[in-house]
């Protein structure tokens, strides 16, 4: 059963801004170190991120929450499978209410172009 679904999109060229104006900020206040130490060709980091932003935004979207109240981006962790799919991790309030909606696991994409990332992301009760 599905019990929320988000989307969101990210712009790469405001990525690539706060990359290079604000890499240290943006980086520690928005992902976590398992996020910051994923490795990357340096042409791949601003789409590697903005699709990772664009996921997280996502998944609060699917809880109906947002990042509202004590729901915090680095909360909601987007790691790698091994063979490279998303794999969403949540901790503290963004946990809290994924359990308390009954989500047994998330269905998540990510994709991009050279303007764009986009991730959908589906809680799912099985």
């Amino acid at each position: 059963m599905i019990l929320g679904h988000g989307i969101d999109v990210a712009d790469l060229a405001r990525v690539r801004v706060l990359l290079t104006k604000m890499e240290e900020d943006f980086l520690h206040s928005t992902f976590t170190a398992a996020e910051r130490e994923t490795e990357n060709l340096p042409e791949e980091r601003v789409p590697f991120f903005a699709g990772r932003l664009a996921a997280k935004e996502a998944i609060a979207k699917a809880l109906g929450k947002g990042f509202t109240g004590n729901i915090a981006m680095r909360q909601v962790e987007i790691a790698r499978r091994p063979d490279g799919s998303p794999e969403v991790r949540l901790r503290g309030a963004a946990k809290e209410a994924a359990d308390s909606l009954g989500v047994e696991r998330w269905l998540v994409s990510i994709s991009h172009t050279e303007l764009v990332a986009v991730a959908s992301a589906i809680a799912v009760k099985t």
